[in-house]
């Protein structure tokens, strides 16, 4: 797993700006991927920022690349851990969640549960519009939006500018290490 493409899929989450991004990578084997996820978490975890599979099939792996604290406040969230409940999950924390998560992702197939997009930061609101009123939208972006469309417009174009810039930063030689945003007390 190359730190670029770390950056080029995670580079809100790296800014903190985010609590998670995910994406998919090619692994010759399991262990290959481990060593991945290690390295990465050792290099990561001291500024607040975690890696781990949530799926792993036929040499390609799901990385889930979060800030534990920020989903940690994601998962208290009333609505949250309502429809949370609603999907089956023990909301005991975000460990627990997360291994609900991964089961939920080993049984859905090619599909995602839709409450992985409390997992991602997305407001509870536009999760809970996807879940019920899917096609009531009233924009769209990183995720679809039920709530505010306004505020989403500037999140999205917040997420896009961290992006472009990490990139090129990633570019002109900044690390991995460097671009990451220390959390407090992580």
């Amino acid at each position: 797993m190359s730190d670029e493409k770390v950056v080029r899929h995670c580079a809100p989450t790296l800014a903190n700006l985010k609590t998670a991004n995910l994406f998919t990578c090619r692994f010759d084997s399991d262990e290959e991927m481990r060593d991945g996820i290690r390295s990465l978490n050792a290099r990561l975890g001291r500024k607040g920022v975690r890696a781990l599979p949530l799926r792993w099939r036929e040499g390609t792996a799901l990385i889930y690349v979060y800030r534990p604290k920020r989903l940690s406040t994601d998962l208290e969230n009333e609505l949250a851990q309502g429809l949370l409940r609603s999907c089956g999950y023990d909301c005991r924390g975000e460990n627990q969640c997360i291994a609900c998560l991964r089961r939920r992702l080993a049984d859905a197939g090619e599909t995602f549960p839709h409450e992985i997009g409390l997992f991602l930061g997305y407001p509870p609101e536009d999760v809970d519009g996807f879940i019920h009123r899917r096609d009531e939208y009233t924009c769209c972006g990183y995720w679809k939006v039920y709530g505010d469309a306004e505020s989403a417009r500037k999140k999205f174009a917040l997420l896009r500018k961290c992006s472009d810039i990490y990139m090129r930063m990633w570019s002109q030689g900044r690390d991995i290490e460097r671009l990451t945003v220390a959390c407090p007390g992580a």
